[in-house]
């Protein structure tokens, strides 16, 4: 699948708006005060901005032109009733004052409301990264196996983003529009029905263009976050691996690709900006045509004596204040959709349930016995192609029990059904007596330590890679698992010791210096049982000749598991398992598989550089 093409998932159909904007408001609930607070911020700050050109109208009805009697002076009456001088310069000062305050009264209530409503929004943003990296961690191994690791980042980057600007400034600048609107229209109604009308001949073509490109946007939004999230995806994968693409002179398909990634995303943005280019001035345009038809009739009626020029006057302030909001809720639809397709894909993740989980009711944690066992194991990862195919045998206790086999021979499969990554379709794994599957995930997972073949090491000082932030895991017993893996001097090279901060994956290391750290990390829990994938494939021959002399102390008393590729690693097992097309063909001691002639005299043979024809005559036939 191209990395451009968004997956089922992306394309998922859109939820109910009421659906998700129950669910984002669940994040909002513990901040609730805050929010109520914004709330009355804005209605006082609403109001205010309507008394302005009811004040504007007040001066040039009672002050300006006080000879006009119409009806505007019953509906200015709540202002004769602060005892305003009935002439001259006095009372014109004091509507003066009372517009200014008004409108520093709306500039600070403005400025309170936007501090709470950011200030929540990064609350709710923090809390919903949290959940979000909680659950990531809950998921198995296998949904991260099919999930590209830049789409993930986007769910925690941009797509958060967007739902903090729906907190911020989304969803209050939306009540606050909704509220002016609903104000205006009453003051306007309440001043002059028919001129209202007039001002809102408009409204019904606004309603529909803004229906039209609501219906629009929506699915623009989500396919611009398909595409952000499928180019993340290729910058991961390409800087992660921009060594490999630098030594095959892969640069120019690389560009081309992401030439092509990038052209999709700007290609739907572009549709997008199309939307927006006729919107806008569509709305410029009504709210023109509105202002003309209430020139044209307001001043008629004003000329024949049926309106105040005060009302007129408020009237044209009141529909420039009234489309303004109508075309800030367009903008803030905008931002809502953009949250809304964000929304979608966040719900849909917090809604991934796991596929291991702990059992509803655990078996009680067994003693320590050191010992597991694979009875009967089937196991496919897409249960069509069979991995392993009637595997069984029983490690027990103490016992050193090493896996070779050909690539994809179902070696590392062992290892995460061993850890419960994945469960089996047939058969059953057993630790210390008792099926994984009834573990408590954290129990079992506790009594192992495990080095694999990729090293995973961590942005942070030393101390935190090894100890990883287990507690009881103090700085000698740090220092005893580097003596024990024969890393001291690794130790003693360090600038600052344990407090030595490493780079992203472990820049600073080299890869058998990483090794060693993933190592010490392994032992430095003390675990019941050891299972290695290759864990010395990485160091040099001294070094491993190290770890290999410190494994002859540290496997007393546990029992190992050894995935190896190099047949000289297994030579001191006390028993070599030989898998082959997802079965265990052969078990036995080094001597014996090698004196049986059969596939692991062959593997032998091979990485030894025996004659072709010797190899030849051992292999067997399966």
């Amino acid at each position: 699948m191209s990395a451009a093409t968004p997956t089922t998932t992306e394309r998922d159909e859109s939820r109910p708006d009421r659906h998700l904007l129950r669910w984002l408001l669940t994040w909002a609930r513990p901040y609730r005060r805050r929010i109520a607070s914004a709330i009355a911020l804005v209605l006082a700050g609403s109001a205010l901005q309507v008394a302005g050109p009811l004040i504007t109208a007040s001066a040039i009805d009672l002050y300006l032109r006080p000879e006009a009697d119409t009806s505007a002076r019953d509906v200015l009456k709540l202002l004769q009733t602060l005892h305003l001088p009935s002439v001259g310069a006095a009372g014109l000062t004091t509507l003066a004052l009372f517009f200014l305050a008004s409108v520093l009264g709306s500039a600070v209530l403005l400025i309170l409301q936007a501090r709470t409503m950011l200030m929540t929004g990064q609350f709710v943003m923090r809390d919903l990264r949290n959940a979000l990296f909680a659950h990531l961690q809950r998921l198995e191994v296998a949904w991260f196996n099919r999930t590209p690791a830049g789409r993930v980042i986007t769910r925690l980057t941009n797509d958060v983003e967007a739902l903090n600007e729906l907190f911020t400034s989304g969803l209050v600048d939306i009540l606050a529009d909704l509220t002016l609107l609903g104000g205006i229209a009453a003051v306007l109604f309440a001043l002059d029905w028919r001129l209202a009308l007039v001002a809102f001949a408009v409204l019904p073509f606004m309603v529909l263009l803004s229906a039209w490109f609501r219906s629009r946007a929506r699915s623009i939004y989500r396919e611009v976050r398909s595409r952000i999230a499928a180019i993340n995806t290729h910058l991961q994968e390409h800087l992660a691996g921009m060594s490999v693409i630098q030594l095959a002179r892969a640069e120019a398909r690389a560009s081309a690709a992401f030439r092509e990634i990038d052209a999709a995303h700007r290609d739907v943005n572009i549709r997008g900006v199309f939307y927006y280019a006729v919107f806008y001035p569509m709305v410029e345009l009504l709210v023109a045509v509105g202002t003309a038809m209430l020139l044209v009739a307001g001043g008629f009626w004003s000329y024949r004596g049926a309106l105040s020029l005060g009302v007129l006057v408020a009237f044209l302030q009141y529909v420039q204040r009234f489309f303004r909001p109508i075309g800030d809720l367009a903008e803030n639809y905008n931002v809502l959709q953009a949250s809304f397709a964000a929304a979608e894909r966040l719900h849909t993740l917090l809604g991934t349930e796991p596929a291991i989980v702990d059992p509803a009711l655990p078996a009680p944690e067994p003693a320590r016995l050191g010992t597991f066992a694979l009875d009967g194991v089937w196991f496919a990862y897409d249960e069509e192609r069979w991995v392993l195919k009637e595997v069984r045998f029983a490690a027990a206790a103490g016992e050193r029990l090493a896996v070779v086999g050909h690539t994809g021979a179902g070696k590392s499969t062992l290892v995460n059904l061993i850890l419960r990554f994945h469960d089996v379709q047939r058969g059953a794994v057993l630790v210390d007596g008792v099926d994984v599957r009834r573990w408590e995930l954290a129990r079992l997972r506790r009594r192992f330590a495990v080095v694999l073949q990729e090293i995973d090491c961590f942005a942070g000082s030393v101390r935190e890679n090894v100890s990883l932030g287990r507690p009881g895991i103090d700085d000698a017993r740090i220092r005893w698992a580097f003596e024990q893996v024969g890393a001291g001097a690794l130790l003693q090279r360090l600038p600052q010791g344990f407090d030595t901060t490493l780079g992203e994956r472990g820049a600073g290391l080299s890869i058998g210096e990483r090794q060693l750290v993933s190592f010490a990390r392994a032992l430095v829990g003390d675990p019941e049982f050891l299972l290695l994938d290759e864990a010395t494939s990485s160091v040099d021959p001294v070094t491993e000749a190290v770890i290999q002399r410190a494994l002859e102390r540290l496997l007393a008393g546990r029992t190992a598991f050894i995935i190896a590729h190099r047949l000289a690693t297994v030579v001191g097992c006390d028993r070599v398992l030989v898998m082959h097309g997802g079965r265990l063909v052969e078990q036995g001691r080094h001597e014996e598989l090698l004196a049986r002639g059969g596939l692991y005299r062959t593997l032998y043979d091979l990485q030894l550089l025996r004659p072709a024809d010797d190899a030849q005559d051992a292999r067997p036939s399966v």
